[in-house]
C-alpha cells in the first residue's frame, strides 16, 4: 500500500504572497506531481495548517487543487485553521460526534485514525477529554488490527526550543491513551516544518518539510519561530506487514542524475 503525507500547505488567498513565496504555486506544482508520479496511491493526507489566515478564500483555493487528486484524501486542521472557515468550504469533512475534525477509515492494511489538535487562539495544540474519548474508542474497536495515526502537533518534544513551546500542550493524557498499544504501527504529523523521525513510547514517527516555508534547524532561538526558504517536500509512505518505510520527495528538484562510472552525478 502506497499512501502519500502532506502537510503545512499555509495558503493565502491566491494572488498573494507568504514570506515572498507563492503557496498556492507550490501546492499546485505538488499536485502535479503527485498526478504524474504517484496517482496510484491509495490514499493521500494533509496533517494540517492548510491555511495561513484561516480565510475561506484560502480554503477554497485549496479544495480545487485536491480535486484534481485520482485518490481518495483527508484534511486535518491545525493551529493555523479556523473551524468556521473549513466547515464553509469542506462541509463533507467527517467529524466527531462533538465536532471535531476527526474520523477513522478501516481499510485491509489498517486502521486509518485522523485527529484534530486545533485549539483556536493558540499555536499550541490541545487534546482535550472529548477528542480522547473518540479515540479510546476507536483504539478499542481495532482491537490488535494495525492503526496508524495522523494529527497536526507532535505529542512530544522535538529539540528544536521554538516548536517544543508550542507542540501539544499537556500531552500525558494523549501518551497514556496510546502507551502499550503495540499494533501502532506508526504516527505521521505536521507543525514542525523539518524532516524529523524516531520513535515515542516504541511507535516510529515521521515528519517533513513544509510546502511553503520552513523552519531551520535552529537549536537556540526561543522567542519566536524562524522562517527558512529550504525546498518544500511530501512524503510517500509503503506499508506492507512487517514494515513502514517513508520517502521524502524534494518534489520541487528539476536536477538530473546521470549514471557517471560507477554511480551517478547530476546534469550539468
Amino acid at each position: 500500500m502506497k499512501i502519500l503525507h502532506v502537510t503545512d500547505t499555509h495558503l493565502v488567498p491566491p494572488g498573494q504572497l507568504l514570506y515572498g513565496l507563492d503557496p498556492l504555486e507550490r501546492l499546485r506544482r505538488c499536485i502535479d506531481d503527485i498526478v504524474a508520479h504517484h496517482a496510484d496511491a491509495r490514499l493521500l493526507v494533509i496533517t494540517g495548517d492548510l491555511a495561513h489566515r484561516g480565510e475561506e478564500a484560502a480554503y477554497r483555493a485549496l479544495r480545487t487543487q485536491l480535486e484534481r487528486l485520482p485518490m481518495p484524501w483527508h484534511a486535518l486542521v491545525g493551529n493555523h485553521d479556523a473551524r468556521g472557515p473549513f466547515a464553509a468550504v469542506f462541509p463533507d469533512a467527517p467529524r466527531d460526534e462533538s465536532g471535531f475534525v476527526q474520523s477513522a477509515r478501516r481499510l485491509p492494511e489498517g486502521d486509518f485514525l485522523f485527529l484534530d489538535t486545533l485549539e483556536e487562539g493558540i499555536h499550541g495544540g490541545r487534546y482535550c477529554d472529548r477528542r480522547a474519548a473518540w479515540l479510546a474508542r476507536r483504539l478499542d474497536e481495532a482491537g490488535d488490527r494495525p492503526v496508524f495515526l495522523f494529527m497536526h502537533h507532535p505529542p512530544f518534544p522535538v529539540g528544536i526550543p521554538c516548536l517544543d513551546a508550542i507542540s501539544l500542550q499537556e500531552p500525558a493524557g494523549f501518551a497514556a491513551l496510546v502507551a502499550g498499544r503495540r499494533n501502532i504501527r506508526h504516527l505521521f504529523y505536521g507543525h514542525v516544518h523539518r524532516p524529523v523521525c524516531g520513535s515515542w513510547l516504541g511507535i516510529p514517527v515521521s515528519t517533513m518539510r513544509a510546502l511553503n516555508h520552513q523552519v531551520p534547524f535552529d537549536l537556540v532561538t526561543t522567542d519566536h519561530v524562524p522562517q527558512s526558504h529550504e525546498p518544500p517536500a511530501y512524503g510517500v509512505a509503503f506499508i506492507e506487514d512487517d514494515r513502514v518505510t517513508v520517502h521524502f520527495h524534494d518534489y520541487l528538484d528539476r536536477r538530473t542524475l546521470v549514471r557517471q562510472g560507477n554511480g551517478y552525478a547530476y546534469a550539468p
